[in-house]
């Protein structure tokens, strides 16, 4: 009798223990400054989308968009520290422990979307070392997000020269954005994305500087009238999550997750002429004029951008100018 009563003790144990392992929950935010109908936001519904289909709900994926949580400049520190699974941020902003970040910053480097999609793919010798780097401020590489080509917004005109950002007041997203506006004569003004409508609006700054599709999913044609198409940067945000929180993961979440990031990357990227052209089209129609510099405007630019190069060698070293040198062999 004794034998029987242990026995139905232990398969108890068992079957209780294995249902609560097929019920173990995970819960992941994630904090995205853009609004949830940007692209960057309907990318990471996406994820969120197949990520709990895969898990039968297991994984519950929870969206904080519009900054709700943190700003992008709060978004490295909140992830790597913990106090939030997840985050998407401007990859600038990890410049002050990555240097080697503003490569993509750096100006009319990455000028065609076969080059950038050279520097993006997983473990080149521009990407690979920046996903390896971030490892160390605590946090896991996710996926990347293509935000597109960095363009000049402006009112009564275009900046269609240096000599037309002289002496203005701009707002960028990066410190090497700061210096290249330094190196045309104007004053940066670092702006996080969710405060650059209010900054138009009040003429905090006289240019701005963003992606194209920041300026249909903020309705930044409200504030001012032109877009002066340079592509003079590549825009990239990434998605990274607290590495401790990743680890302590069941194996079985971290490959549902794992997969579906390569699967969001893969789309936005594949997506991205297609939302720019959408972008531009939403603001010729809603009054913004949209203005391509010259073969000889565009000159001007590239002829004043040589400090640019030079601080980012002298920042980086030899590692920042290997990744420079396979960036201008692609």
């Amino acid at each position: 009798m004794n034998k029987l009563v242990t026995g139905l003790a232990s398969a108890a144990l068992l079957a209780s223990s294995s249902l609560a392992l097929h019920a173990e929950e995970t819960t992941m935010r994630i904090s995205l400054q853009l609004p949830l109908k940007s692209h960057l936001g309907q990318n990471v519904l996406m994820f969120k989308e197949e990520v709990e289909a895969k898990s039968n709900g297991d994984i519950t994926v929870e969206i904080y968009d519009s900054a709700q949580l943190y700003k992008d400049k709060e978004v490295p520190q909140a992830v790597g520290s913990g106090a939030i699974e997840a985050g998407v941020a401007s990859l600038t902003r990890y410049v002050g422990d990555i240097p080697m970040v503003d490569i993509f910053y750096q100006p009319f480097l990455f000028d065609t979307e076969d080059k950038v999609r050279k520097a993006v793919a997983p473990d080149s010798p521009v990407r690979g070392p920046i996903d390896e780097a971030i490892k160390d401020t605590g946090s896991t590489l996710l996926w990347w997000q293509a935000y597109g080509g960095a363009i000049m917004l402006s009112n009564g005109g275009p900046i269609a020269t240096p000599a037309d950002m002289e002496g203005k007041k701009v707002r960028v997203f990066g410190k090497t954005l700061g210096d290249f506006t330094e190196a045309a004569g104007g004053a940066p003004t670092i702006i996080s994305g969710s405060e650059q409508y209010l900054a138009y609006q009040r003429g905090t700054v006289d240019i701005g500087m963003t992606g194209v599709s920041g300026v249909q999913s903020r309705s930044l044609w409200e504030v001012m009238d032109t877009i002066t198409v340079t592509n003079h940067a590549d825009i990239e945000f990434v998605v990274v999550t607290n590495t401790d929180w990743w680890n302590g993961l069941p194996a079985e979440h971290r490959d549902i997750i794992a997969a579906a990031a390569v699967n969001a990357e893969n789309a936005v990227r594949d997506e991205m002429a297609s939302i720019e052209a959408s972008a531009y089209a939403a603001a010729e129609e809603n009054g913004m004029t949209i203005y391509t510099p010259t073969a000889e405007e565009l000159a001007q630019w590239q002829k004043v951008s040589q400090p640019v190069y030079d601080t980012f060698i002298a920042k980086t070293g030899d590692a920042g100018k290997a990744m420079l040198d396979a960036a201008q062999n692609f």
